[in-house]
Parts: structure tokens; sequence; C-alpha cells
């Protein structure tokens, strides 16, 4: 076989152009939509979105709900229940995705009692958003074979969180709430709020009567002809 720096500047840069066009097209083609099979497995997916290739893990479609206009990235995990656990069939979905959401790369989000994203939310690359966890009470029997405890996960609409993100079971967060990079969040998080740290603790707060507690610098206008439609 021949290494890329044997090959005549010419004809490595024929078989780059070929791979990149072939890898272009197999991404486009491979991306999982709502009306392909895969993307019918799902409970939902709505107009508009898709999971980008190559998907991360899936596991458990039948209890995922996606909304409308909703991108989720390559390689982001999505799995419901744990092995061998019965799920009804007919139980509302387990993890259930809003509209107009981004999801990055890498994410996982792994659920069995309940995780709602609201509509609008952002999602850094390589999060991790999961409802349950480990048990550790019985000291006699190794922690990995103790049942899971849960609670339920919510992400208010408008959220954004950052790279390397960790949401753990029971935390609420609010509407547009800002979760810097690399956060562990739990617990309630209140709107419209900044909050950073492991764990996750509020850094600024917007008041309706005061603004922005403490105060920060007005942000650069956007660029001309930027728009949010």
């Amino acid at each position: 076989m021949f290494a890329p720096s044997e090959l005549s500047p010419r004809l490595r840069n024929l078989v780059a152009g070929l791979i990149q066009r072939t890898w272009g097209w197999v991404s486009a083609v491979g991306m999982v939509s709502p009306d392909d099979a895969a993307g019918r497995r799902f409970r939902a997916m709505g107009r508009a979105s898709g999971i980008a290739f190559p998907p991360g893990a899936v596991y458990g479609e039948q209890w995922i709900s996606i909304g409308s206009e909703t991108m989720i990235g390559p390689n982001v995990s999505l799995a419901v229940g744990i092995p061998g656990e019965p799920i009804d069939d007919e139980r509302p979905p387990v993890i259930a995705i809003g509209d107009r959401c981004n999801v990055g790369r890498g994410t996982s989000i792994i659920g069995r009692c309940a995780i709602t994203i609201d509509d609008d939310v952002t999602i850094g690359p390589n999060v991790y958003i999961t409802d349950h966890n480990h048990a550790y009470d019985d000291v006699g029997v190794p922690i990995g074979r103790q049942f899971p405890i849960g609670d339920a996960v919510h992400i208010g609409a408008g959220s954004w969180l950052a790279t390397g993100v960790i949401v753990l079971p029971g935390a609420r967060i609010g509407r547009n709430v800002a979760v810097a990079a690399g956060s562990v969040v739990r617990g309630e998080i209140p709107d419209h709020a900044v909050i950073a740290g492991a764990p996750a603790r509020v850094v600024r707060r917007y008041y309706a009567d005061a603004g922005w507690d403490p105060p920060r610098d007005a942000p650069p206008p956007p660029p001309e002809g930027w728009t949010t439609d």
C-alpha cells in the first residue's frame, strides 16, 4: 500500500477530492430524517429535523420524541432504559426534545425516568445528560450491580449548555439559562441565570426591575444583515 507521501501531488489531490466528495455524499445521505426507516422508529421526529451521520449509540427509539427543526450532531448517543429493564410500550416518551434545538457532536442523553428538553435549547459538544445514577447504599453489593436510582430532568426553553457540561438526575434548569463549560448541574436553577462550577452555582442573574446582577457590559451589535429568523 502506498503512503500518501509517495503519491504525486496531482494524484494525491485527485484522490483527496474524491474521498472528500464521497464522504460529503455519505454524510448527507446517511443523516437520519423523519421520512426514512430509522427516523420512523422514534416515537416522533418533526419536520426538518435530523440526526447527522455517523450517529452515536441509539437505543429505545420508541420512547424518544424529537420536535421540528431540531438538529442532532454526529456521534450523539440517545438511549432509554438499562439492559433487561421492562418498559411499558405505551408510556409517554422518556426523552423528549423540543423544536429548534441543537445538540452538539459527542453528546450523550441517557434516560430511564424522564428527560425533557424544551424548545430552542442549544447543547454544545460532549455534554452528558442523565436522569439516573448508581446506588451505593448496600455496602455488601458492588455498586455496579445495584439497581440505579433516578429523578426527572428538565431543561428550560432557550437555554445554552456549553461544552462538557454534565446534567445530573433531578436537575431543573430554568428558561434562558447559560451553563458554563465543564459545569456539573444538579438541583433547581432559576430562569435567566448564568451558572458555573462543580457543582454549578449562580454567578449572574437577571432581575426585571434591576437588570443583570452583577452588571455586564453591553454586547457588541450583531453584524449587518444578521437575523435570528
